[in-house]
Formats: structure tokens, C-alpha cells, sequence
């Protein structure tokens, strides 16, 4: 097979905004505290009743309007997710029922925050192989769910959201739209990001991810670029895990993207996890920040401490 490419994407948030300031009267916290450490003003909060696969089939719906797309297209279905209440049915085959998609292959991906990139690689390396022409990927996380409200040091970082693409052979002769993959994990340090216990709740030791992420991941998004065969400089747009401007700048900085429109939608929606990547995105899509073609690179990391990145072309 000839690869794939992103034919097109959308997003969804709940309507729901919590700021800062909102917070503040919650904990212990202020506006002044919470931009000056993760550079985040508010974020989106789904109500109790507005369940993942919710939020993951209006964007997912939006997607497939932007690629004029009938459900019927669509033959794979890859949610990317670590904030699932249930266990079966899982939360693809909910969207995939939410929209009417026939007999679809219908997969949960939890790889936490590189989720997102995961599942695209995914996709991308099920229709090279001939077993599957269209494929929905959707990053979706209500992160709301698996937070300790009373805790400031991570009830400030989270939101709920969630990012699609609609991923499709290339025809005979057209160049590859997704990239290579470069993925890996560092189980032993799995313990640094964790959704875990009963209730789950979100915990991280923060010193130790900031760490890893801004001496570590420099070197890998710069082989991302390599096995793409792209230089840095002639990215068009850097869209990293939303975690925290603290990370993300200096990350983009180290790369020597240096002409590229840097994703900073953690400002506005928080960590949506999974969601993170596909929203931010699917936002400078909409905006016109990038044009059809354009280079952009994609890294996810963070949950397990796993990491994917791709370079893919803008639909």
C-alpha cells in the first residue's frame, strides 16, 4: 500500500468553562500561582451525565462532515482513552453506535496522554496493510472523572475534551500524508503518571515528568523529524501533548522548529490527556494557522512515560 493521510479532523469541548479564578474558591490556590507553573487560564468540564464516548462522537461526527464522509466510509474505529468508566462495550464500538457505522473494527487504545499518536500509528499501519481503507481516530478524555478536587496540585492541570481524524488510503502514486512512527515507553518509571486505585484518580510526580520531558523528548522529536526525512526548520507547525507551557516551549525550542506555529491550547483547555494533541490540532485547522500539505509534527507523551510522534501533512 501507498500509506495514508489525514483526510480531515474536528473537536469537541463541553460548554462548560472553569477558569482559575474559579478554582481559587475551591483550593488553595490563585490565577497568579497556576499561570506562572503550567501557563493554563481555564479549562472544559463535562457535567456528570456527558459521558467519554459523548464527547468523543461529537468530534468524531465533525470529522467525518469536514471529509464528506457517510459512517458508512468508515471501516476501523480507534478511540484513544484512559477515562472510560466501562469496560465493554468499549468506547469505540459506543461512538461507532452513537454515529450508525456498520461493522466496523472497533478498538480502546490506552496509552494515557500519547494515546492520540498511538492510535494514529495504528491506523496508519492497518491500512498499509490492506486491512482497512478508512479509519476514524479520536483522542477523548474526561479527565474531571479521575481528579481529586481538594488536591491544587493536579485539579488545576486537567480538562475534558476530545480531537478526531478521519485517516484514508492514499491513491496509487500519492505520497504518504502520516510519517513514520517513533515510539517507545520507560516502564520502570511508570509510577511517575498514574490513573490508579478505587475511586481512579489522576496523581504525578511533577518534578520527575518535567525532567524527563525537557532533557529527554528533544532528541526523540528530532528523530521523529529524521525518519520522515524533514528538518525541523521546515515545520510548519509543532502540536505537542498539551501538559504544560513550561514543557512545551522550551521542548519546541530544543527541536529548532523554528518557523513553526507552536500548539499553546493548554492555555485554554488544560491536560485533556488523549484529547490534547487531535484538539489542539484540529483548532489551527479551523483557524487557518496551517494550510492543506503543510508539515506538522505530532508528540504525545506523558502516561507510563510512553511517547509517539509522527510528522503528518494538514488536511
Amino acid at each position: 500500500m501507498n500509506g495514508s493521510r489525514i483526510a480531515a479532523v474536528g473537536h469537541y469541548q463541553p460548554a462548560k468553562v472553569l477558569t482559575n479564578e474559579d478554582l481559587a474558591g475551591m483550593v488553595d490556590t490563585s490565577d497568579e500561582w497556576i499561570l506562572s507553573r503550567v501557563g493554563i487560564r481555564s479549562r472544559h468540564i463535562a457535567d456528570a451525565d456527558e459521558p467519554v464516548d459523548e464527547l468523543a462522537a461529537h468530534a468524531a461526527a465533525k470529522a467525518l462532515a469536514a471529509a464528506g464522509l457517510a459512517p458508512g466510509d468508515i471501516d476501523l474505529v480507534l478511540v484513544a482513552t484512559s477515562t472510560a468508566v466501562d469496560r465493554s462495550p468499549n468506547t469505540a464500538a459506543r461512538v461507532a453506535a452513537r454515529l450508525g457505522i456498520p461493522r466496523p473494527a472497533a478498538m480502546d487504545v490506552n496509552v494515557v496522554c500519547a494515546g492520540f499518536t498511538h492510535a494514529l500509528a495504528t491506523a496508519d499501519h492497518t491500512v498499509r496493510a490492506g486491512a482497512a481503507s478508512r479509519a476514524l481516530v479520536v483522542g477523548a478524555d474526561k479527565m474531571s472523572d479521575v481528579t481529586d478536587w481538594s488536591d491544587r496540585s493536579t485539579c488545576v492541570l486537567v480538562g475534558d475534551g476530545a480531537g478526531a481524524a478521519v485517516l484514508e488510503a492514499c491513491s496509487a502514486g500519492e505520497e504518504p500524508g502520516v510519517g513514520p512512527v517513533l515510539w517507545g515507553s520507560v516502564p520502570e518509571m511508570g509510577h511517575a503518571v498514574r490513573i490508579e486505585g478505587t475511586p481512579p484518580r489522576f496523581a504525578q510526580e511533577g518534578q520527575s515528568v518535567y525532567r524527563w520531558a525537557t532533557t529527554q523528548l528533544p532528541p526523540l522529536a528530532r528523530q521523529t523529524c529524521e525518519r520522515a526525512g524533514i528538518r525541523p526548520e521546515n515545520l510548519a507547525a509543532v502540536v505537542l501533548h498539551q501538559a504544560n507551557l513550561r514543557i512545551i516551549e522550551p521542548l519546541a525550542e530544543k527541536l529548532g522548529a523554528v518557523n513553526a506555529v507552536v500548539a499553546r491550547d493548554v492555555s485554554d483547555s488544560g491536560n485533556t490527556s488523549a484529547a490534547s494533541i487531535p484538539l489542539a490540532l484540529s483548532k489551527l485547522v479551523e483557524r487557518g494557522d496551517i494550510g492543506t500539505g503543510d508539515p506538522v509534527l505530532l508528540f504525545g507523551f506523558g502516561g507510563n512515560l510512553s511517547y509517539a510522534g509522527q510528522v503528518v501533512r494538514c488536511p
